[in-house]
């Protein structure tokens, strides 16, 4: 697995020996900078169940100003951190170790983009979707981006959440959610 793009490009990301872990394809978060390419650069990202770090640092590499890696597993946060180390982006990496719960609780600005990517079958995508709303931490205008087996659908609406886009690919489906007001601006300033 390697970065694919920006200050970080070609550099090699260790991945994990088993299956507890499960990297984005390159594919897929090809995919995700694409539909982010306009709102990169400067942004705060949260990288929930960061796994090996490769979304947060892709989002680094590509010029966020500083990205929250969280995650419960003592193998991805160690992971995480030599990754980060490895490509030099510790001065602009915030990790944090404990469930979405704990580390949600412990992020104190706004956050630009959240890279959502739970196990898949833990049933945690409502939840987490319910907790970023409940402490409000996702920015005027931001953007959620969940990664999740095609097989699974995501709700419409989670508290001032709204659902705005699905892209498959293969097995892997992308659902990005925005707060309901910032969609209604979004809407009113096409219509002008």
């Amino acid at each position: 697995m390697r970065v694919i793009t920006g200050d970080y490009k070609g550099r090699k990301l260790e991945t994990p020996e088993g299956w507890d872990i499960r990297p984005t394809s390159d594919k897929v978060k090809e995919s995700i900078f694409n539909i982010l390419m306009n709102d990169t650069y400067g942004a705060v990202f949260c990288d929930l169940f960061s796994g090996t770090g490769s979304l947060g640092i892709e989002a680094l590499s590509r010029g966020a100003e500083r990205c929250y890696f969280c995650d419960s597993s003592r193998e991805s946060i160690r992971l995480t951190i030599h990754n980060l180390k490895h490509v030099g982006a510790e001065e602009k990496a915030v990790v944090l170790q404990g469930d979405y719960v704990r580390c949600l609780s412990r992020i104190r600005e706004k956050v630009d983009i959240f890279l959502l990517d739970p196990p898949y079958r833990g049933g945690l995508y409502e939840k987490c979707l319910g907790q970023i709303d409940s402490l409000d931490l996702l920015a005027e205008m931001g953007i959620i981006v969940a990664e999740h087996d095609s097989r699974q659908e995501l709700p419409e609406e989670i508290g001032s959440l709204v659902r705005v886009r699905d892209r498959r690919y293969g097995k892997t489906t992308l659902t990005l959610y925005r707060r309901k007001q910032d969609l209604e601006l979004l809407t009113a300033e096409e219509e002008e």
